[in-house]
């Protein structure tokens, strides 16, 4: 029988699956300080997770992770509900360590990557801050959009060793798979996931 993994990911993020981080390289960094005006940050995949992770029988904890993604948050230091977020995620990229059930994971049973090729996020309302965050917006996968709640967590901001400027945020959200039409072996497999978030983004 084909289960998702039992390692440790979103942080959408295995997942901590353990923690696999997207194989691209690193943004370039934007220098200098920081300013009070809107910033916007793009994902650095490198130093990004998203990780998955759901009940494998009822018994124990399968995990998995998203390698490929891609994206950008926004910060208004003087007003923390102009932030937004946007990510994408090839779904053919995910992995939970073991080939076989990669493969059954990106078939029709599950991620169905050839018709759904991405799964996408865009932030509809940020509250909160400054360091803690309930960002709202719309999730796409297989095809449907659903409303979902994400609690995030900044980490920290500040320079890099490369000379730019990074932030960092964790993050987390529960949703039924069900909900997206993903439907087999829920009796096994959650259908209740949870999804963990680590990103750092580079000052663009």
């Amino acid at each position: 029988m084909t289960t998702l993994p039992r390692l440790l990911l979103l942080p959408l993020a295995a997942a901590p699956v353990l923690l696999a981080g997207a194989g691209t390289a690193a943004p370039r960094p934007a220098a200098g300080p920081p300013t009070a005006a809107p910033v916007t940050f793009r994902i650095d995949p490198v130093h990004s997770w998203i990780l998955f992770r759901t009940r494998h029988l009822g018994i124990g904890t399968a995990w998995g992770s998203f390698r490929s993604f891609s994206g950008d948050f926004r910060l208004d230091p003087d007003d923390p509900a102009a932030a937004s977020v946007r990510i994408e995620i090839e779904a053919e990229s995910v992995t939970t360590g073991n080939a076989r059930r990669d493969d059954h994971l990106r078939g029709p049973d599950f991620f169905n990557v050839r018709e759904f090729p991405t799964i996408r996020f865009r932030s509809t309302a940020v509250e909160g801050g400054p360091d803690e965050f309930l960002v709202r917006g719309q999730l796409e996968l297989l095809g449907r959009k659903k409303e979902i709640e994400v609690a995030m967590h900044k980490v920290g901001e500040g320079k890099d060793p490369w000379g730019g400027y990074r932030a960092g945020f964790d993050g987390e959200f529960r949703l039924n798979r069900t909900d997206f039409g993903m439907d087999f072996m829920k009796e096994g497999l959650g259908p209740e996931v949870t999804v963990v978030l680590a990103f750092e983004g580079v000052r663009e």
